[in-house]
């Protein structure tokens, strides 16, 4: 039996780069979905969070000049992009998924509407939130921290390059140890960097632990949702 019936997964952007400079790898995407197919077999209830990295970054050399708020509403456009390719790899992999955005493009994808989103998880299709919050100067991953509230997810898990949070660099400090968990106010005591200020204190106001690992490592969401040793808890 899974530890969590619902829970709300934070992709970055450039995860689905693979080894490429920019844009989506297709055996990378495909991994990634069959990866999310695991556990929604498991009967796991998956909403997915993207990024818009790989294909626009506000803060990277292309906006340099650009307004903060034109500069994010392209990287919200990007996001969109992202969760349309990756729900048509879900359909390949035989999997429904639904694209809800928070800004309004309605030809293309549905607008984000909470009761509507509940009776698709509850129906168990995957529901893939994309455009942010809809709002500039706010994060993907505030967005993540928003929607998993709003859903009532058990737990956000936010999938990253390193598997979990360590005492320092692990890639500049062979002494480095991953911490199994890890309470919100030590996290901010020692300056951890576990998602954006915005997102952790909403996140620890609406006491939604957040789990940290590595999307890279085969089988890692299945054994996180599973309840296994794997990632980085950060709880209340």
């Amino acid at each position: 039996m899974p530890a969590y019936k619902r829970i709300l997964l934070k992709l970055s952007g450039e995860a689905l780069m693979g080894d490429d400079a920019y844009g989506i790898n297709r055996a990378t995407i495909v991994r990634m979905v069959r990866e999310i197919q695991e556990v929604v077999q498991l009967g796991c209830e998956v909403a997915v969070v993207i990024g818009g990295g790989n294909i626009f970054r506000g803060v990277a050399g292309g906006s340099v000049g650009m307004d903060r708020a034109t500069a994010d509403y392209m990287g919200m456009l990007a996001t969109v992009m992202n969760s349309l390719a990756l729900a048509d790899t879900m359909r390949q992999e035989g999997m429904t998924a639904r694209v809800m955005s928070a800004i309004s493009i309605e030809q293309v994808v549905e607008p984000y509407v909470r009761p509507k989103a509940l009776q698709y998880l509850e129906e168990g299709k995957v529901v893939i939130f994309a455009a942010g919050t809809g709002n500039p100067f706010f994060t993907t991953d505030t967005a993540a921290a928003l929607r998993g509230a709003e859903i009532g997810a058990q737990i956000v898990l936010k999938a990253t390059k390193v598997d979990g949070v360590y005492t320092a660099d692990p890639k500049k400090d062979p002494e480095a140890t991953r911490y199994t968990q890890i309470s919100f106010d030590e996290a901010i005591t020692k300056n951890l960097q576990v998602l954006d200020a915005t997102a952790f204190a909403l996140c620890r106001d609406q006491k939604l632990p957040i789990k940290v690992f590595s999307i890279f490592k085969a089988g890692a969401l299945k054994r996180v949702v599973m309840g296994e040793d794997e990632g980085t808890l950060v709880h209340v």
